[in-house]
């Protein structure tokens, strides 16, 4: 009996029925999907973030020349560096980089303005696991237990529809496999908008504006701050005095670009 069912199944398994299935069902599919990509890309071209030339099939949002390019800091090879130098005094500093320098004017500006304020935010985790890549080259945050990307105001959350820093600190975490976590550090008031403050200014907006939730579980841990852009640098010393109430915790920065 368990010979005649095995031998009905292989032949309904082999027989002209489910190719047929098989064809309708996902060849069909895959092949319209191709061509509709294809057809659209003749009139709307996928173009390069930073010299919107059009971009081959094997190339994500920067064409390689682009990437080739980038103005590396190359700061995770220096103990000492600028992205250091901005914390110095400010709190407790394990190590710090930032991936690239913002320039303004240039046409790698327009990478954070694309993942900042164009909805772009796969194009912060894309950069951030670029980011990763060099990083891991010489094991610069090897013993960090735990990513926490710089949090938004629930309010700015909801308008924007994303945190920009926590999808870099996801592609940053995706390479050096290690946990990100947005739920630990919160804005308690929504504060207003760093750019067009001065040095002092800054400092004074974002002063006590973070708090904790959960602090028993970052006891002891090495923290990995993550932001976009590292200007003056307030924001991220007041995430770092923040967290500093917390027992036995290290603490170090990496931003997807310095100005």
């Amino acid at each position: 009996m368990n010979d005649r069912v095995y031998k009905t199944n292989i032949s309904v398994v082999f027989s002209g029925s489910f190719f047929v299935y098989l064809y309708k069902s996902i060849l069909i599919p895959l092949i319209m999907k191709k061509f509709w990509q294809e057809f659209v890309s003749l009139f709307f071209p996928e173009l390069c973030k930073v010299c919107q030339c059009k971009l081959l099939k094997q190339e994500q949002y920067i064409c390689l020349s682009c990437l080739y390019y980038l103005p590396r800091t190359n700061y995770h090879f220096y103990k000492s560096n600028s992205t250091e130098e901005r914390f110095f005094g400010k709190f407790p500093l394990e190590k710090a980089t930032s991936f690239i320098k913002y320039v303004k004017g240039s046409p790698y500006h327009n990478l954070l303005t694309h993942i900042k304020y164009h909805g772009n935010k796969e194009l912060g985790a894309f950069m951030g696991e670029c980011f990763a890549i060099d990083l891991d080259k010489n094991s610069f945050f090897l013993d960090v237990d735990i990513i926490l990307p710089v949090p938004l105001h629930q309010r700015k959350l909801k308008k924007r529809g994303y945190n920009q820093s926590e999808w870099i600190a996801m592609g940053i975490g995706k390479v050096l496999k290690k946990r990100v976590d947005a739920s630990f550090l919160y804005r308690k008031s929504p504060g207003s908008t760093q750019t067009r403050k001065n040095a002092y200014e800054r400092w004074l907006n974002v002063e006590n504006i973070f708090a904790i939730k959960s602090a028993e579980k970052l006891k002891g841990k090495h923290i990995l701050l993550v932001d976009d852009v590292l200007t003056t640098g307030a924001t991220l010393a007041s995430c770092a005095n923040t967290l500093q109430s917390i027992e036995g915790i290290k603490i170090s920065v990496a931003t997807l670009s310095i100005a």
